[in-house]
């Protein structure tokens, strides 16, 4: 359709006009608008607009010229917007809502409320005490971490008398410096505060040095120098966005003291080689403090829920390759958790619950995470982190966490999916395991700019029993898969050359029984790669896990199928010896660590990284004894409502991949959240 006329303007104001300079009120929604088709000459002569809808068309962003200097309400709903920074030519903006933009974020909502000074409601959410914080509280921590950032790292590298070659290099230098250190704040605001800060370091210079500003200097705030600058914690700053759901934790710890350092409490040895010992004295200098307990996944956000079993959680991947590189956060703190009707994703140091999804029918078991390459509007591509969840129908839900979207499910099993995992090498590639007795594995497809995907089954592999733990071998993923099922572990090839498409088991695997004895008779509930070659697997067998050789175990030249094939033990970890099933276990693999939880609330931690080497020797022997924990965490006292809960069992434990958070995921609705120090 044609461009923005000035009689399409005059028709569309409300009420209609015979003047463009008579306007106040303007609806231009649903009419295919694109960001070229708003001319700044003819929009700079609403001088009196007050209100404007533009929603409902495909602006991917603003001209920076509208020159709208009345403007107090602007609707941008259900457009393609990516970037909100030029919306500060609109000084007077009272009242924004651009719900619907999936390429907006909660960074965006940040960035609006600190230029927009007279800004009250953001997407139909009052905002004024969050902005306040954002403008005052915010301001105040980044600029005194810039200062300090200068003048510990950069004050002395200028001489007195400098060039104006010198300045610019240090320049340089400074502000890549201050985006890639100062860390504030909850990572998923990460992209907020590197804005701040560079626009900070930059006012700093020009003040310090005299240099010229890249962008027109934000008015300076009077900040009241009596406001407490915890006055509002992030928590309660994403709350008044509306971008959290969160249930407040009414869980009391006692004795605080309780939460300092908890250090390991290492079972005792009558003999110890010296490698042992100095694993043990590295061991003791590590040590872990809770950070949060949250009770998130309350049936009808109930209290009094503490029943509600909590099954699964996945650390969210880093978009630091293709599209976008961040240079700042080495590992990502944000964790997807399920359990009951819901699905959570925490921020790990901050105990925010970021975004919530819930579904009233559903028990989710299982989720994971992916990374998808899609296209944008003008054929631009772009990296986005997509979750899928499933649990007891059956059913995959894939959702667009940036968009806070759910776009589309997969009727993958009519039975309930036990688990479910991505390949590391095919981004759309998602194995689903199910309770009848199958394992399938689905191309999810790539969603289009209109969410439109295409989802279709690849394979079907057979299995004897229920799966309950998959895992893709390391070093061919697009070969093998191995599974830990209710009467035994197998291994199935998965390459898709093959024109078979349901396909038996491959191998079996037989373990040493209670007396010695080799048996392939035995649920495994636990089952994790440590490193390229090395599992860790955990069957019925009380108080103990196996780890075994994939490469000495699999002899991938053998021939036939359901070949019964003898596990190479290299090790057992001690453990507890309850019967108990299903609290499974997870590892870590950067560091050598495997983890484990318990029938009483405890954390089972295994540093095995002076052990690897000598597994990895083609001669490498079994270790004779058990390898004790190097560290148990208790779970500590806690109280709701003055009751004291117990009986807390473990179901799963995942750390994120440089180990510094670890969360614990127990039977009684309490996800708790460690963190390594």
């Amino acid at each position: 359709m044609s461009k923005i006329t000035t009689e399409l303007l005059l028709e569309r104001a409300v009420p209609r006009s015979t003047r463009l300079r008579k306007i106040e009120t303007l609806n231009l929604s649903k009419l295919q608008l694109k960001t070229g088709d708003l001319d700044p000459r003819l929009f700079s002569r609403l001088r009196h607009l007050q209100k404007l809808d533009l929603s409902d068309n495909l602006l991917d962003k603003f001209p920076n010229s509208l020159t709208l200097p009345d403007l107090r309400v602007l609707n941008c709903n259900n457009n393609k917007l990516e970037d909100v920074t030029a919306l500060k030519q609109f000084p007077l903006l009272e009242e924004l809502t651009y719900e619907n933009n999936v390429y907006l974020t909660l960074n965006d909502d940040y960035k609006v409320m600190f230029l927009l000074q007279n800004l009250r409601l953001l997407n139909g959410k009052d905002i004024t005490k969050l902005a306040n914080h954002v403008r005052r509280v915010n301001s105040r921590k980044l600029t005194s971490k810039v200062t300090a950032h200068w003048e510990k790292f950069f004050r002395d590298q200028l001489p007195e008398k400098y060039t104006a070659e010198q300045v610019k290099s240090i320049k340089k230098k400074f502000l890549k410096s201050v985006q890639t250190n100062i860390v504030y704040g909850p990572s998923s605001l990460s992209e907020f505060t590197r804005w701040r800060v560079k626009m900070i370091a930059e006012e700093f210079l020009a003040y310090s040095l005299g240099l010229e500003l890249n962008t027109d200097p934000e008015p300076e705030e009077k900040v009241d120098e009596n406001e407490e600058e915890s006055t509002e914690s992030l928590r309660e700053a994403a709350e008044d966005v509306g971008q959290v759901v969160y249930i407040y934790d009414p869980l009391v710890m006692v004795a605080p003291s309780k939460r300092k350092r908890n250090h390991s409490k290492t079972a005792s040895r009558n003999k110890r080689s010296k490698t042992q010992a100095n694993a043990e004295e590295e061991a003791e200098d590590v040590s872990a403090e809770p950070l949060h307990f949250l009770q998130c996944h309350s049936k009808g956000n109930s209290r009094e829920d503490f029943r509600t079993q909590l099954w699964s959680c996945v650390f969210e991947p880093l978009l630091d390759c293709g599209a976008r590189k961040d240079p700042i956060v080495s590992s990502s703190r944000t964790v997807a958790t399920c359990g009951g009707e819901s699905v959570c994703l925490i921020d790990c140091e901050t105990g925010t619950v970021l975004k919530k999804y819930k579904v009233a029918t559903e028990e989710f078991f299982s989720v994971a995470w992916t990374t998808l390459t899609m296209v944008i509007n003008d054929s631009r591509k772009k990296s986005h982190n997509i979750l899928a969840a499933a649990g007891r129908r059956g059913i995959v839900k894939l959702i667009h966490v940036a968009a806070d979207f759910c776009y589309g499910e997969i009727k993958a099993h009519k039975k309930p999916i036990a688990t479910v995992c991505f390949s590391p090498t095919r981004e759309t590639h998602l194995f689903t395991a199910s309770y009848d007795k199958r394992i399938a594995l689905w191309d999810i497809g790539i969603p289009d700019c209109d969410y439109n995907f295409k989802a279709s089954q690849l394979l079907v592999l057979e299995a004897r029993s229920i799966p309950l733990r998959i895992a893709l071998v390391p070093t061919c993923p697009d070969q093998y898969l191995l599974a830990g099922c209710e009467d035994s572990c197998f291994a199935w090839n998965i390459k898709l050359d093959k024109e078979q498409k349901s396909r038996p088991f491959e191998a079996i695997f037989q373990f040493p029984d209670e007396d010695g004895s080799m048996t392939t008779s035995h649920r495994v509930d636990g089952l994790a790669f440590l490193n390229d070659d090395v599992i860790v697997s955990k069957s019925s067998k009380p108080g103990c896990i196996y780890l075994w050789s994939w490469s000495r175990s699999f002899d991938a030249k053998g021939k036939g199928c359901q070949r019964t094939v003898p596990a190479v033990i290299l090790a057992e970890l001690e453990w507890s010896t309850t019967d108990l099933s299903y609290l499974t276990l997870s590892t870590c693999p950067p560091k050598d660590y495997v983890f484990c939880g318990d029938e009483k609330g405890s954390v089972w931690m295994y540093n095995l990284s002076n052990y690897t080497t000598a597994w990895s020797s083609a001669k490498g022997k079994r270790s004779e004894k058990r390898i004790p924990p190097t560290q148990i965490l208790k779970w500590p006292e806690l109280r709701a409502n003055t009751e004291e809960l117990t009986e807390v069992l473990i179901n799963n434990v995942v750390s994120d991949p440089t180990f510094t958070y670890l969360v614990v995921l127990t039977s009684v609705n309490i996800t708790a959240i460690w963190k390594k120090s």
